[in-house]
C-alpha cells in the first residue's frame, strides 16, 4: 500500500502534465515578441494581442462562433431537457433506445456525423448555403451534454415535491416551472456551459458544413495557419482559453455548491 499511493500520485501528475502542457505552450507562445510562432518565446510582448484586437476577421469569427454556440445551446437545452424528462419519468422498454439515440453523436466520430449530415442536406436540396446544416450539426454535438447533465439531476431528485404540487391543484406546467426546474437548474446550467464550449470549439462539424461566407473561429484559425505562422494565432487561442475558463468558473461559482 505504501508503494501504490506514490505510484498513483505520479500517474495523476503525469496525466495532468500531459493535458495542461499543450495549453501552457500556446499561452506562452502568445506572448512571443518575435515575428514567428516559436517556443520558447523570443522575449515577452503583448504586441500580438493588440494585433489580434485590430483584426476584424478574428473579431467577427469570435462573434459568429459565440452567436452560433448560444443558439445551438438554446435549442439543445429545450430538446435535451424534454428528452431527459421522458427518459427518466416515462420511458420503459424503449429507455435504452432513447439514450443511445440522443448520445449517438457523442459515440460516433465527429467527422462521420458531419459527413452524414452533409449527404443528407444535399440529398434534400438544401446543401450548406443557408447555415441550416451547420446549425443542425452544432445542435447534435451539444445535445448529449445537456441530456446527460439533466438526467443526472433528475435521477438525484425526489418526485414527491412535484407530486404534492399536482395534488394541490397545480398544472403540469406550473409544477415543472416552480418545482422541478429550480431543483434541476444546476444540471441544466452545467449542460448549457458544456454545450456552449463544445459548440464554440468544435472543428470537424464546422469544417465540413460551414459553407461559404462567415466561418466559426476554429475554421478561421485553421485557414490563417495555412498561410501565416505568427503568434497572433496563439493570442487568439489564448483569448478563447480564457473565455472558456471564465465560463466554467462562473458556472462553478453560481451552481457549484448546489
Amino acid at each position: 500500500m505504501q508503494i501504490v499511493t506514490p505510484l498513483l500520485t505520479l500517474v495523476r501528475v503525469c496525466v495532468y502534465v500531459f493535458l495542461i502542457a499543450p495549453i501552457a505552450v500556446v499561452v506562452l507562445a502568445s506572448f512571443n515578441a518575435g515575428n514567428f510562432l516559436t517556443f520558447p518565446p523570443q522575449g515577452l510582448s503583448l504586441r500580438w494581442f493588440w494585433t489580434f484586437l485590430q483584426n476584424d476577421v478574428f473579431i467577427n469569427a469570435i462573434l459568429y462562433s459565440a452567436i452560433l454556440a448560444a443558439c445551438a445551446t438554446a435549442v439543445s437545452l429545450v430538446v435535451g431537457t424534454m428528452a431527459a424528462l421522458y427518459f427518466v419519468r416515462h420511458a420503459r422498454r424503449e429507455a435504452e433506445l432513447v439514450r443511445i439515440g440522443v448520445l449517438l453523436p457523442l459515440i460516433l466520430p465527429e467527422i462521420l456525423t458531419a459527413i452524414a449530415l452533409l449527404f443528407f442536406f444535399y440529398e434534400i436540396g438544401i446543401g450548406t448555403e443557408h447555415k441550416i446544416a451547420l446549425f443542425t450539426g452544432h445542435v447534435l454535438m451539444t445535445l448529449p451534454f445537456v441530456f446527460l447533465n439533466v438526467v443526472t439531476s433528475l435521477q438525484s431528485r425526489d418526485d414527491a415535491a412535484e407530486l404534492a404540487a399536482r395534488t394541490l391543484g397545480a398544472s403540469r406546467y406550473t409544477a415543472f416551472r416552480r418545482i422541478t426546474l429550480p431543483l434541476i437548474a444546476p444540471g441544466v446550467a452545467t449542460g448549457a456551459v458544456f454545450a456552449f464550449i463544445i459548440s464554440f470549439d468544435t472543428f470537424g462539424i464546422s469544417f465540413i458544413l460551414k459553407g461559404s461566407g462567415s466561418a466559426p473561429l476554429p475554421i478561421q484559425l485553421y485557414d490563417y495557419l495555412r498561410f501565416n505562422f505568427t503568434p497572433e494565432a496563439a493570442a487568439v487561442s489564448t483569448v478563447s482559453i480564457i473565455m472558456t475558463v471564465l465560463l466554467l468558473g462562473l458556472a462553478d461559482l453560481v451552481f457549484g455548491k448546489k
